[in-house]
């Protein structure tokens, strides 16, 4: 299932402590970037941009956790990156399966590359199981968007991210308080903020599709809210799936549901997606997700990213979890959680845009260049 775009692969002769103690070869910086979930390539697109202007040789894997077309390949294709390298084609499969297989995978891939570093981004099993092969081949380990905390155990998301700090070498933070969480943590020797990738290419993109719609989307007419469902405690139980999608179908304006996970989690629990207010469109493109949001009334999910695109973009965010890791975006009154009491879900989503400015929480737009700059320091 994996291989270099250019011949097969072989593992070097040796251990796997002998090959990664090797030096890189050619010279330059040799990064390996992980990736495997939708977020990841968004943030991967403004880091590999910097890194080929600087020279560093860049290799991508792709795990292969998000599967589908749309979530991976056009993706790629949409920032104009390269494909990647090596694709694992790991696919779904339970929390400790998924990792496990990623793990097995990657072991004697990295052990071959002996790289300067590894690159883990965001939260997913990818990340995690990156940071801890890497580290168990002693070959350092950068972690991009680290310190981000919900407080939330029960998340996935949450072990991972913890795990993979404990575990990294150098910890990039996207925001203050991401600094505050890792210093309280005991990590401030390694940590250093840069800002967040995420605000580089949403802000880049946003420029780019401001006059006009990006090709193969109709934006609908009027006002309209973007939610985006799938997180397993909003879609893996039927009643709670129900209980959402019946409250957004209350919304007076159009819901457009964005996530092929919700969709699929719909049918199987055999509830209709489309009801009231919800119309269900294809999934989109990173390009066509930022047109949206830049005209949205506001915004609904239970999303890590979309909350920060949507602040970034001027949409009032409500956030279907009862905790966030962007804790800023809740305090400048852009972004509010509401998990229980779903009744007042549709009263929240529209509640009266916040006045004022909105500062730049994540960075100036060059949170790229911060990060090749760490990584040479």
């Amino acid at each position: 299932m994996w291989g270099p775009k250019h011949g097969g692969f072989s593992p070097a002769g040796g251990t796997a402590d002998d090959r990664v103690s090797q030096a890189p070869i050619g010279g330059s910086v040799r990064v390996v970037s992980v990736v495997g979930a939708r977020p990841q390539f968004v943030k991967l697109a403004p880091i590999a941009r910097e890194f080929e202007a600087r020279g560093f040789e860049h290799l991508v894997v792709h795990t292969g956790q998000h599967y589908d077309a749309t979530m991976s390949e056009a993706l790629f294709a949409d920032f104009t990156l390269a494909p990647a390298e090596y694709n694992l084609g790991i696919g779904s499969g339970s929390q400790a399966e998924q990792t496990a297989r990623m793990m097995v995978a990657l072991e004697p891939l990295l052990a071959d590359i002996r790289s300067d570093w590894v690159l883990a981004y965001g939260d997913t099993n990818s990340t995690l199981a990156a940071a801890l092969a890497a580290a168990k081949l002693r070959v350092p380990i950068a972690h991009v968007e680290a310190g981000l905390r919900s407080f939330n155990r029960d998340m996935p998301e949450e072990i991972n991210r913890i795990v993979t700090d404990h575990t990294a070498d150098l910890l990039l933070a996207p925001t203050a308080t991401a600094v505050e969480h890792l210093h309280r943590e005991g990590l401030a020797e390694a940590t250093v903020l840069v800002g967040d990738v995420m605000a580089d290419i949403c802000m880049s993109v946003a420029d780019q599709v401001r006059l006009a719609p990006p090709v193969g989307l109709t934006p609908p007419t009027g006002d309209f809210v973007v939610a985006t469902i799938h997180r397993p405690y909003n879609t893996d139980d039927p009643h709670r799936l129900d209980s959402v999608l019946s409250a957004l179908a209350e919304c007076p304006i159009p819901v457009l549901p964005a996530h092929p996970r919700l969709v699929g989690k719909a049918r199987s629990a055999e509830l209709p997606l489309e009801r009231g207010s919800i119309t269900s469109i294809p999934p989109l493109t990173y390009s066509q997700m930022v047109f949206l949001l830049s005209r949205a009334r506001a915004v609904a999910t239970d999303s890590g990213g979309l909350q920060k695109e949507a602040y970034l973009m001027g949409a009032p965010c409500t956030t279907i979890r009862s905790e966030t890791e962007w804790v800023e975006t809740v305090a400048t009154g852009w972004n509010v959680l509401c998990f229980d009491d779903l009744e007042s879900l549709v009263t929240t989503i529209l509640r009266p845009v916040p006045t004022g400015e909105r500062p730049a929480l994540y960075g100036n737009g060059d949170a790229a260049s911060r990060i090749a700059e760490a990584l040479i320091t």
